[in-house]
Parts: C-alpha cells; sequence; structure tokens
C-alpha cells in the first residue's frame, strides 16, 4: 500500500466530512461517467454536466485542503495572556 493510499484510508476511517466530500465525488464522478457514455446530451444533460464537473472540482479542492491539514495539522493556539487584576 503507498503512503497516499494510506492517508487516504486513514482519512476515510476517521474523518467524517472527507468521508461526505469522498462519497459525493464519487457519486459524481458515476454520473458524469453516464453523461459521457451517451452520443448526444440534451440542453438540460448538457448543463448538468457543466454544473457537475464544476462541482466535482470543488470537492476535489476541498477534500485536499483535508488532506494538507492531516499531513501539516496547525499549531495549538495559545491561550491569550493573563491581565493583571485592578485592585482599588
Amino acid at each position: 500500500m503507498t503512503a497516499e493510499s494510506q492517508e487516504l484510508a486513514e482519512l476515510l476511517r476517521s474523518d467524517s466530512e472527507f468521508h461526505r466530500l469522498f462519497d459525493t465525488h464519487h457519486e459524481i464522478e458515476h454520473r458524469l461517467d453516464e453523461l459521457s457514455s451517451k452520443h448526444y446530451l440534451t440542453g438540460s444533460e448538457e448543463i448538468e454536466e457543466s454544473t457537475l464537473k464544476k462541482r466535482k472540482l470543488r470537492l476535489k479542492d476541498q477534500m485536499e485542503a483535508i488532506r494538507r491539514e492531516h499531513r501539516h495539522p496547525a499549531p495549538p493556539t495559545p491561550p491569550p495572556p493573563m491581565r493583571p487584576h485592578a485592585q482599588g
């Protein structure tokens, strides 16, 4: 198993948002395959195809952002400094 496939398996197991995006991406890919197998697309199918391609790209960008965060998590934010109490 490659490092990339291990990372994918880990994200699918541990990150529900990544899993949801991955499943949706796969469903869109399946529908695009169906549309591309047709000899002729109706006007509404052409619009659907264009919309699905854009959505698929957005999903891929979101998944890549999660992968980057998984590879290089942001350091924890330190708590704000404590202020001395005013005495009066």
